[in-house]
């Protein structure tokens, strides 16, 4: 999709911005101070959190006031390459309990949206239950811009499938791990 081509995306005026909001909720087998490292940990986090395309760069700096800047190139056949970037800010920092952050997303130098997210953490020693709320506003829509949260929810959930298969532990010979159950969420 290209930014430029005015049959497929446009520029929001003032009075036109859509606000959206949702949640996504999984059940982890890990307890949640696993669940927060992953957050935390930048070796850890680059295993599921991850711009799609190539030559990706990032930056990442878990504390409140410290954020992650990505950018990267993302290419389909016969469309151009979109330049990806990904900037956020990290409000509040409950260690095991809480994260929340704002981020923006521009594709092609566009804006195209601007989110507030909080990922709370509820468990005991075996499981975390993660519940992802997201606060969107889409400055520059897709078309009519109906497709647009779809997305966003859509690349939300494989990333937090992502999280899932990075909590899970290694895979042991005559033991294989069944990702069958992330498809079902």
């Amino acid at each position: 999709m290209s930014d430029q081509d005015s049959s497929r995306g446009r520029s929001a005026g003032a009075g036109d911005v859509r606000h959206d909001t949702f949640t996504i909720v999984r059940h982890l087998n890990a307890p949640p101070a696993e669940v927060f490292a992953a957050f935390a940990d930048t070796e850890v986090r680059r295993r599921w959190a991850k711009l799609p395309g190539s030559g990706s760069a990032y930056h990442h700096e878990f504390r409140v006031g410290g954020g992650e800047t990505a950018q990267g190139t993302f290419t389909v056949l016969d469309a151009p390459p979109e330049r990806l970037d990904y900037r956020s800010r990290y409000l509040d920092i409950v260690p095991d309990r809480r994260i929340v952050y704002v981020y923006a997303s521009t594709v092609n130098d566009v804006l195209r949206w601007t989110s507030l997210v909080t990922v709370q953490l509820d468990g005991d020693a075996g499981s975390t239950d993660l519940t992802w709320t997201e606060q969107v506003a889409f400055l520059t829509r897709t078309g009519d811009g109906s497709a647009d949260l779809p997305h966003l929810r859509g690349a939300t959930a494989l990333r937090l499938n992502g999280l899932a298969v990075t909590l899970q532990p290694t895979e042991t010979p005559g033991h294989p791990t069944s990702f069958t159950h992330l498809l079902d969420r």
